[in-house]
């Protein structure tokens, strides 16, 4: 008898437990479906800041580049990274995403005085609809400088997206 009271027990308890998740919506796609492309601006010490476009993939799947270039009469400054984003979780409003990529950084006249100017970065990040078509990004990565420094540091992004 008490094992029979235990089955009713553990039935009723896995019933109510599974009533308490939430199931995915099975129509609801996991992947874009078609490729969308992004124009707009990056602000990042680990994959590139400037100028950035943005590709996202008829997958879960993305990848950017970032350049910037700013020069005076004593000083170059410049930039160029590439990065990649894999979505963890995404929506109509807000996407989650694990990424990484690497960047190099260039500041002087003659040579490079930037003790660590490869970066290399990993973390995580989201993205946010602010208008129909404009989504800014921010993510938190670890990033590497090739003078043996390991930063957490963030990055963001806006951008215009078009078909």
């Amino acid at each position: 008898m008490k094992i029979f009271k235990f089955i009713i027990l553990v039935i009723l308890a896995a019933s109510l437990s599974y009533s308490q998740i939430i199931i995915p919506d099975k129509d609801r796609p996991t992947e874009l479906g078609r490729d969308v492309f992004g124009l707009g601006g990056y602000v990042g010490l680990g994959t590139g800041m400037g100028l950035s476009f943005r590709h996202h993939l008829a997958s879960v799947f993305s990848y950017q580049f970032a350049a910037g270039i700013i020069k005076d009469s004593r000083t170059l400054l410049f930039d160029a990274g590439l990065e990649l984003q894999f979505d963890l979780m995404r929506n109509e409003n807000l996407r989650f995403y694990a990424g990484g990529g690497l960047g190099y950084y260039y500041k002087g006249k003659d040579s490079n005085e930037l003790k660590g100017p490869l970066r290399i970065a990993l973390g995580i990040g989201a993205e946010t609809k602010a208008k129909s078509s404009v989504h800014i990004s921010g993510n938190l990565y670890f990033t590497y400088f090739t003078d043996g420094t390991i930063l957490p540091l963030p990055q963001v992004g806006i951008h215009y997206y078009f078909f």
